[in-house]
Order: C-alpha cells, then sequence, then structure tokens
C-alpha cells in the first residue's frame, strides 16, 4: 500500500505540472501582450493612454495584441509538429502575422499608427527570440517507455528533441519530470502496468502508443505500421482538400504574374548555356493514380543517358545553368501551370516517373497509396530527407510521404513552407 501511495502521489504532482503548463501558456500570451503592445502604449502616450488615444492609435493596439496572439498560438502549435525547434520559427510566424495585419488594415482602409505596429513588431521578435531559444534549451521532453513489446525497440534512441527513460517497474517514483508514457498498447501487459497506465491517463499524464510516439519523434510512418491515421481511416481529412484546393488555385494565381520576369529569365540563361528547349515535359504518376505531364525547366543535357533518376553527388549530366536552378529550386516553377491545372498541389508527394513507380510497386505492394493525395512542387519527405538518390532512399522517402498523408492538415502545410522557405534560401537539401 505504502508503494502505491507513493505513485499514486507522484502521479499527482505530474498532474499539477501539467495543470500548471496550460496556466503558463495563457500567462505567456497576456505576459507578451503586456510588454509588447501596452507598455509601449503607455511610454509614447501616457499612463491614461485608453483616454487620449485617437483611433489609429486604439486600432494600432487591438490589432498588434492580436497579431501577437496569433503568432504565438502558432508557434505553439508548429512546434508539436516532429523536428521542430520553437525558437526557430519566431521571426517568419511573427512576420507573417504582422504582415497579415498590415494587409487587412490596407485593404478595408483601416488608419493606424505604423510606428506603434513597427514598435510592437520589434519587440514581438526579441520577446519571442528570447523566451523560445531558453525554453527550448531547458525542457527536453522526457518521455518514460513501458519495456513490454515493441516499445523498447522504437523509443531507444536519444535525439536533442528528447530523452527516453527505459521503466523497470510500474512506478514514476524516483524519476525526473516526465512529459508523457510511451507502450506497446498491442503487447500482452502484466495487470500492475495496465493499472499503471490506466492511473497516468486519470492524472492526466498522456499515455503514447509506440508506433505514435515514434511518428511523432521521427515525422516518419514505418511501413510495416501504416493501418490507420488520427481519425482511424487511410483516407485523409476531405475537408481540408476542398480547402487546400482552393489555397492551391489562389496561390497559383498569385505567384505565376509575380514569378513571371524569374521565369523568362531563367528559359533564356538555359537556352544560352545549352542547345535544346527550356522546357522539360515527362509522364508521371498522379492523383489517383492518373498519369500526368509535369512541367519543369531543363536542368541536364539533351544528348545524354542516365539512369532515370538524379544521381547522388556529382551527375555529369546536369548542366552549368542546371546546377544553379535546382539549387534555387527555379527548375520546379513552371510546375504552378500544373498547380493551376489541378494535376499538383503546392505541397504533396513528389511525382514520381512512371518507370520509377512501377519500379517501386514491384517492392512496396502499397505503393500507390501515396496517391490518395495530389503530388506536390514541395514536400514533407524534399523537406526531411532532402533530395536523396530515389531508388536508394526509396524507403525513408515512403515512411516521410505516408507520414504527411496520415497527418495532412494546415499545420503541416506552414512548416513544410517554412522548411521549403529555408531550403531556398540557404540551398541545404538540394542537389
Amino acid at each position: 500500500m505504502k508503494e502505491v501511495s507513493t505513485a499514486m502521489e507522484h502521479q499527482r504532482r505530474y498532474s499539477r505540472h501539467y495543470e500548471r503548463l496550460l496556466a503558463s501558456k495563457r500567462l505567456q500570451t497576456c505576459f507578451g501582450v503586456l510588454l509588447v503592445v501596452i507598455l509601449p502604449a503607455m511610454y509614447r502616450w501616457g499612463i491614461d493612454f485608453w483616454n487620449t488615444s485617437t483611433s489609429a492609435q486604439w486600432n494600432a493596439i487591438l490589432g498588434t495584441a492580436a497579431s501577437f496572439s496569433l503568432s504565438i498560438k502558432l508557434i505553439n502549435r508548429l512546434c508539436q509538429l516532429p523536428g521542430t525547434r520553437s525558437f526557430t520559427y519566431v521571426i517568419p510566424t511573427v512576420a507573417a502575422s504582422y504582415t497579415l495585419l498590415v494587409v487587412i488594415c490596407g485593404m478595408l482602409d483601416i488608419e493606424v499608427s505604423r510606428l506603434q505596429v513597427g514598435i510592437s513588431f520589434a519587440l514581438a521578435i526579441i520577446f519571442g527570440g528570447t523566451f523560445y531559444y531558453i525554453d527550448s534549451k531547458v525542457n527536453t521532453k522526457r518521455m518514460a517507455v513501458v519495456p513490454f513489446g515493441k516499445a523498447s525497440v522504437l523509443c531507444s534512441d536519444q535525439s536533442k528533441s528528447v530523452y527516453w527513460y527505459q521503466m523497470e517497474s510500474p512506478t514514476l517514483a524516483g524519476m525526473k519530470r516526465i512529459d508523457a508514457v510511451v507502450a506497446d498498447l498491442h503487447a500482452d501487459l502484466p495487470e500492475e502496468w495496465q493499472r499503471f497506465l490506466a492511473d497516468c491517463t486519470i492524472h492526466r499524464i498522456p499515455v503514447y502508443h509506440a508506433t505514435q510516439a515514434h511518428e511523432m519523434i521521427t515525422g516518419k510512418v514505418l511501413l510495416d505500421h501504416l493501418y490507420a491515421n488520427e481519425f482511424g481511416s487511410l483516407t485523409p481529412r476531405e475537408d481540408y482538400e476542398v480547402i487546400k484546393r482552393g489555397m492551391d488555385i489562389f496561390a497559383a494565381l498569385i505567384l505565376i504574374p509575380l514569378l513571371a520576369p524569374v521565369m523568362l529569365l531563367t528559359a533564356l540563361a538555359i537556352r544560352l548555356d545549352s542547345p535544346g528547349k527550356a522546357l522539360f515535359c515527362q509522364q508521371r504518376m498522379g492523383f489517383h493514380c492518373r498519369p500526368f505531364t509535369v512541367y519543369k525547366f531543363r536542368s541536364m543535357y539533351t544528348d545524354m543517358k542516365g539512369t532515370g533518376f538524379t544521381q547522388e553527388g556529382h551527375d555529369p549530366r546536369i548542366t552549368r545553368v542546371g546546377h544553379f536552378i535546382r539549387k534555387c529550386r527555379l527548375d520546379e516553377l513552371p510546375q504552378l501551370f500544373n498547380v493551376l491545372k489541378g494535376d499538383m498541389s503546392m505541397i504533396g508527394p513528389r511525382p514520381e516517373s512512371m518507370s520509377l513507380t512501377k519500379w517501386y510497386e514491384k517492392d512496396v505492394p502499397f505503393f500507390h497509396y501515396r496517391h490518395v493525395v495530389r503530388p506536390g512542387i514541395t514536400g514533407w519527405a524534399q523537406v526531411e530527407q532532402g533530395y536523396a538518390a530515389e531508388i536508394d532512399g526509396m524507403v525513408e522517402k515512403l515512411e516521410y510521404d505516408f507520414y504527411y498523408i496520415k497527418n495532412f492538415s494546415l499545420w503541416l502545410d506552414i512548416l513544410v513552407i517554412m522548411r521549403t522557405v529555408r531550403i531556398v534560401l540557404t540551398g541545404k537539401g538540394s542537389r
């Protein structure tokens, strides 16, 4: 009885930890609004600014408060996805939120104090960057692993984002802070371990299935565990499919005119660099296993034979201009027309050639499942794995693709966009 009482006391302590965690998130937003919105207003317009402020000043105060709160919500939601470090997303999320404020005010002709918006934006970057940097250094995820079934195998590799505690007995007594418990819920667990998991759930300590925890940390779905997504079905959310298609059309209509000069200059450089057409057209497997013609800027010589896929390392078939446009992803720009036609999406699994698709299907019977969503110009596998040679990296690439399909959502798409921008700016992961 004493051991049970001790364990329950530790579990109650962790339950209180989660209640404090929820409260701290609310305090984080409130304190941030005070620091980046209220204090600048008080400094500029006096302590009783609410009695003397003009409509433009009030619009700036309310707008920056909403923008800051939105950016905090976005960062907290994004950092729940695999491989994310919250402080690295402070600048893009804050910039996007405040840009949205400026755009809305401009479209609706709402007068705001630009100086107040600028000061709030700068303080939001400083506050967010400092807070999340310290938080990422202090709060590494700690997960306790139940030693039955596949849990110990799947949850053993230590990383910067998580620390695994291999449990020896069904109690959290003597352990440091534990954020969650991981178990193979399909294994034959002894009764005392089943009671332990039930107690954890009662006291708000999350209990994850081993494969779910593995996916959360790695961003990959093991090919032998592809049986259900978080909604209990292999079918992606149909409501988000409709929304995403609308966003794809809108993005293509905006980007094609804006990038038209870049595309014209790229085509001219290709023609001057080597003989052949500027565009490369190829049949690829698409949405619902329907073939389509993909458009890309040509990056290879036309008179050289190859293996059907880009070779890892130096590939002699790639032209001088080809190396540059691949590094900057300019070769993908014509695919915006594929997006407009409905062949592709902005984000999704990379479309493969017909020959490679047939080759993959021989070794992976459910390879065609990746075609349940539209292929994309960029995708989860590209930003996580980079451009590895297709055959050598096939299994890992599919694991990333299946994770994307299984977790098909706006949040994951936002993360892919941010990482794609980083790759374009730094050249990291290009081939």
